[in-house]
């Protein structure tokens, strides 16, 4: 994170639906058809059915098998979720379906996810890189927009959130935490967060995350 509204909805609102071609057949989008390939694979590496799957995760099989086959864009909730099943962190799995990063990542080249259900876009400014233990994360919320994770994807992670622009009520460990343009918050995720842009404006912050 990475189910949400304010905190927990249900499932069937946690994805957004893909483009649909004239005729009515969904067309997916590129990297939905690169992520839910990739989670197929994942699915398989461990020999899990989706029923195993979907009992691990907390998401039905319906869900899980339509993300794999790109019929559904998932949110940020619905792939912590897979993350934390998984044991990777949300960059890991994204980057997994990128092209091999480099040293030198151009901002024409950082790759950028989008939940427009919960109105958080995420920019992977320093992607996971073999050998390195940290990357950089650029979010913005829309106004008003919460986004919820339920468990960290890997328990212990250091995090370091520094916001660039707006405000941002950050909830770790049950305390609500208020932080302004050119404030930071440090701390070793364990249990939920939960993002919130209290507006007028967008928020943008950027996130450094350190692997235990």
């Amino acid at each position: 994170m990475w189910d949400i509204v304010p905190n927990m909805r249900r499932e069937s609102e946690a994805v957004t639906r893909t483009g649909a071609r004239a005729g009515g057949d969904v067309e997916a989008d590129p990297v939905d058809a690169r992520l839910g390939a990739r989670l197929a694979e994942l699915r398989a590496e461990h020999g899990w059915s989706l029923g195993e799957l979907a009992e691990r995760s907390g998401v039905s099989r319906s869900t899980l098998s339509r993300a794999e086959r790109a019929e559904i864009s998932p949110t940020a909730a619905l792939l912590n979720r897979l993350c934390v099943v998984y044991g990777r962190t949300m960059s890991q799995l994204l980057s997994e379906v990128e092209s091999a990063p480099a040293q030198v990542v151009p901002a024409a080249d950082q790759p950028v996810w989008r939940d427009d259900s919960s109105g958080f876009v995420r920019r992977s400014v320093s992607p996971p890189l073999a050998g390195l233990r940290a990357e950089v994360v650029e979010g913005r919320l829309e106004p008003y927009a919460d986004i919820a994770y339920d468990r960290p994807p890997v328990p212990g992670l250091e995090q370091h959130i520094w916001v660039l622009d707006g405000l941002l009520d950050l909830t770790v460990q049950g305390v609500v935490h208020r932080l302004a343009a050119g404030d930071c918050l440090r701390f070793r995720l364990w249990g939920p967060t939960h993002f919130h842009c209290p507006g007028p404006e967008p928020v943008r912050y950027a996130l450094v995350v350190v692997l235990p």
